[in-house]
């Protein structure tokens, strides 16, 4: 039976992912002030517009109805799997289960699962390519379930930000500790944690260390060159990242790469200048 496999834009997904892959994304809204950024924003048009705004953009999860309408759109006889977001960085998750509940209420005929990724940006990214694969040729629903399960506990993500200004605004780091850190150029290597939320791992003086320790996390762990997959996300510096991707070859041959540019919602919060691998 097939199955259609649903995201949020937490993902980061590739675009040419989710159209090779046929899957369907739904976005957060996103505000400036009291405008409704138009969900085909480019994201450099984003960026441009946050650098420019006084205050961040607001982001807030789709309605039920929205992944309902998804749900909806799915022809009778493909089921339905969604993989969300961190249900403790967002509520999207709880809002899909909200939406699967209304589905199943009407009766309608399709087979869904939810997952709660604990993880979002390169990390989700990384997963839920790895769920439209694996549907292709997975016998069932439950089957590939317990795939994505597995995988998602396995998968690591780190990144590091070049400014902590939005990360202040946006009420996620004491803002006196921010400003010291600031003035000290003192950067940030960050880990989403096995709970599905930020934690800090190391304080480093300048970006270029950095981004050094964040490459240096990549040999904690071992890699089947043969198979494995690492998705590499930057906030609207592509450069950086494709030196970074570059730097990443010469050592680990990874299979496939993943790179993407953070959407507007991760975008939010790590500002210009961020860098993150998932692995």
């Amino acid at each position: 039976m097939p199955i259609k496999i649903i995201t949020d834009s937490g993902s980061d997904l590739p675009l040419e992912y989710a159209e090779k892959y046929n899957v369907d994304i739904v976005h957060l809204p996103v505000h400036f002030e009291h405008d409704l950024m138009p969900e085909d924003t480019d994201t450099k048009a984003f960026y441009a517009r946050m650098r420019d705004s006084k205050e961040l953009p607001k982001t807030a999860s789709p309605s039920p109805q929205v992944f309902l309408n998804k749900f909806k759109e799915v022809e009778a006889g493909t089921d339905i799997m969604v993989v969300c977001m961190s249900s403790n960085i967002s509520s999207t998750y709880q809002t899909a289960l909200i939406a699967k509940e209304m589905y199943e209420e009407e009766g309608q005929p399709n087979a869904i699962e939810i997952i709660d990724s604990k993880t979002f940006s390169g990390g989700l990214s990384l997963l839920v390519a790895m769920t439209a694969k694996w549907s292709l040729t997975c016998s069932s629903l439950e089957e590939l379930k317990a795939m994505v399960l597995d995988k998602a506990e396995e998968v690591t993500a780190y990144f590091t930000l070049d400014t902590l200004e939005n990360v202040i605004k946006g009420g996620r780091l004491n803002r006196l500790s921010g400003a010291v850190a600031s003035v000290l150029n003192i950067k940030l290597l960050l880990k989403i944690s096995d709970e599905g939320t930020v934690e800090v791992v190391e304080k480093t003086r300048g970006l270029p260390k950095a981004l050094t320790h964040l490459l240096a996390k990549l040999e904690d762990k071992q890699h089947d060159y043969e198979k494995a997959v690492i998705a590499i996300v930057h906030s609207n510096c592509e450069k950086l990242a494709l030196e970074i991707k570059e730097r990443i070859l010469e050592k680990h041959p990874f299979k496939e790469i993943l790179f993407s540019s953070m959407g507007p919602v991760m975008g939010t919060y790590a500002g210009e200048g961020g860098i993150g691998v998932a692995f």
